[in-house]
């Protein structure tokens, strides 16, 4: 079967024949037809989050599919063959840049009957993280105040929607190229970050969903009303983060190291700051795949590339700039 992995930590992605996935009893084998590009994928090959997401190379890479089942479990009742779904396989179960993957039936919905395959792959990391920074964490109610970092990215565009959706307030940050699409998505006020500081025109945010970390997370905690809350999911992650995540004590306080100083800003500012780092759900997939057929949400895809191309589109991720999400399409 093919599939694009990498042999080590910092070494380059390529094509390698590798084993035909083993279903598990509670799993569905699906036919990939696209693969969604995350820049996950790139931090996870060149070893940045080695410490709270160990991986053993060689490794196939992808977060996101949509395609075809083909086989299930013994035990699997919610899917059978030949329903067409998109997932987020769960982490240490990831390789959606394949042929065929086997994945945990909780983390698969049936894909949206609106949008077309590619569309579908591009939404379960993106939509899921910006569900669980919106609703599951930040409870989003109408008339509140949401500010959405690079609204024109993969999480950034679907973010923008689903707080629009959910009544809140939106601002995002993003090239003023992009402000009349991204007033189109739903946002209420567009900071165009090249030319404005989003610091000195922005207050009394409910909520800050932050893609970009360092100093532009230090400034998004001052855009808060007290009380207010940031999440970052391009770190630091919090001791929180470590408890839950049952890591080992070193790294717990290795990673407590890690945001000491954004998590004393917080605290001084009267404010909160989480660090997210999504996972696989199925469940909130169906509730995402309704939105998405209700035209509350609709997938924003910028690039599609062959299969084969798989390597090179990954390694263009941070080099080119998109609007959404970047696709690759299998035969």
């Amino acid at each position: 079967m093919r599939a694009f992995v990498f042999d080590a930590y910092r070494k380059p992605l390529h094509e390698a024949d590798v084993p035909e996935p083993t279903v598990g009893d509670h799993d569905v084998l699906v036919q990939v037809a696209a693969a969604g590009l995350n820049h996950l994928d790139a931090k996870i090959r060149e070893g940045e989050f080695r410490l709270i997401l160990p991986y053993q190379a060689p490794l196939a890479l992808g977060h996101d599919l949509a395609g075809t089942v083909i086989e299930v479990g013994g035990s699997v009742r919610s899917l059978k063959p030949g329903d067409a779904v998109f997932a987020r396989p769960r982490d240490h179960r990831i390789g959606t840049f394949a042929e065929r993957i086997a994945v945990a039936e909780p983390d698969v919905a049936l894909a949206p009957t609106s949008i077309s395959t590619v569309e579908a792959a591009s939404l379960p990391l993106v939509a899921l993280t910006a569900w669980q920074a919106l609703v599951e964490r930040g409870n989003v109610q109408p008339g509140q105040k949401v500010l959405i970092h690079a609204g024109s990215g993969g999480v950034g565009t679907i973010a923008i929607q689903l707080a629009k959706h959910l009544g809140a307030h939106v601002a995002t940050t993003a090239s003023s190229s992009s402000a009349e699409f991204l007033r189109e998505l739903g946002a209420d006020v567009v900071v165009d970050h090249r030319t404005q500081d989003f610091e000195e025109e922005l207050s009394g945010y409910d909520l800050v969903l932050d893609s970009l970390g360092g100093k532009n997370l230090a400034k998004s905690l001052r855009v808060l009303r007290p009380g207010g809350l940031a999440i970052g999911i391009q770190g630091p992650p919090t001791p929180a983060f470590a408890k839950a995540a049952g890591l080992n004590p070193v790294v717990r306080l290795a990673i407590a190291g890690l945001s000491r100083t954004v998590r004393a800003q917080a605290k001084r500012l009267g404010v909160r700051y989480e660090f997210l780092f999504m996972r696989a759900d199925g469940d909130q997939l169906r509730e995402i795949a309704a939105l998405v057929d209700a035209g509350a949400i609709r997938p924003v895809v910028g690039a599609t590339h062959p299969f084969a191309e798989t390597a090179a589109a990954l390694d263009d991720l941070g080099k080119t700039r998109i609007r959404g999400k970047a696709v690759v399409t299998l035969p």
